[in-house]
């Protein structure tokens, strides 16, 4: 091999990341979700059973910004998840609030689905649907990798899948608020829609290993030495 071919293929080789076994996936997958989801719930659904729903309300917010000021403290990433879940709490706590309206606080998650699941089916029409965006908080994903055929039609499908259940998460807590009563509604809801995102969420996991083990962008085992994610 010619000094030049070593000069120009040198950089590409030491620049390629080791791929990342399917543990740390699924661990970074899995405390976005407790953290993002199902922690708040609880913490909600157990102050509004104890207290009101005021004191609820309070409670949810004040884990997510505990949870967004913890990780930014410890020098972790913070995900695009925890942001869009801790945005949408604080504005429809605040009008929840403003109004002294509690059914506008349950109704706004509603309205915030339609909005987010046309997000997620508009952006199939861009260069880079939403998935796209979100992927690199849970795989060091280049620019490269993600141009590959079959990653892109993978975005673009879980694109499409997240967007259809968003808009029946929408429809399933609609329904919820008018037939039943606040408390029965938050813990029916609660149990109902962590049941359908982590169902959706394992569904996305299972797609994403199939797609890529044929792209050879996993590990098959852990080993001392593996890929670690240096922000956490």
């Amino acid at each position: 091999m010619t000094a030049l071919h070593e000069a120009t293929l040198a950089p590409i080789l030491v620049e390629q990341p080791d791929p990342p076994h399917l543990r740390a996936i699924v661990s970074r997958v899995a405390v976005s979700l407790a953290t993002a989801l199902v922690a708040p719930a609880a913490l909600f659904a157990t102050t509004l059973v104890l207290f009101n729903v005021g004191a609820a309300m309070i409670a949810g917010l004040t884990w997510m910004m505990g949870a967004i000021s913890w990780r930014r403290a410890t020098g972790r990433p913070v995900s695009g998840l925890l942001v869009l879940t801790v945005g949408i709490m604080a504005v429809k706590t605040s009008i929840a609030f403003a109004t002294g309206n509690t059914f506008i606080y349950f109704v706004q998650p509603v309205v915030v689905d339609v909005a987010v699941a046309s997000i997620f089916l508009g952006s199939l029409w861009s260069a880079r649907p939403v998935v796209a965006r979100l992927a690199p908080d849970f795989y060091p994903m280049d620019a490269v990798t993600a141009a590959r055929p079959r990653i892109r039609r993978l975005f673009r499908h879980l694109t499409l899948m997240w967007g259809l259940v968003i808009l029946v998460k929408g429809s399933i807590t609609l329904w919820l608020l008018v037939s039943l009563s606040t408390v029965d509604f938050v813990l029916i809801k609660g149990g109902a829609i962590i049941s359908l995102t982590l169902t959706t969420a394992a569904a996305t996991v299972v797609w994403s290993v199939l797609v890529g083990r044929r792209e050879g962008l996993l590990r098959p085992a852990r080993r001392t030495g593996d890929w670690r994610d240096p922000r956490e």
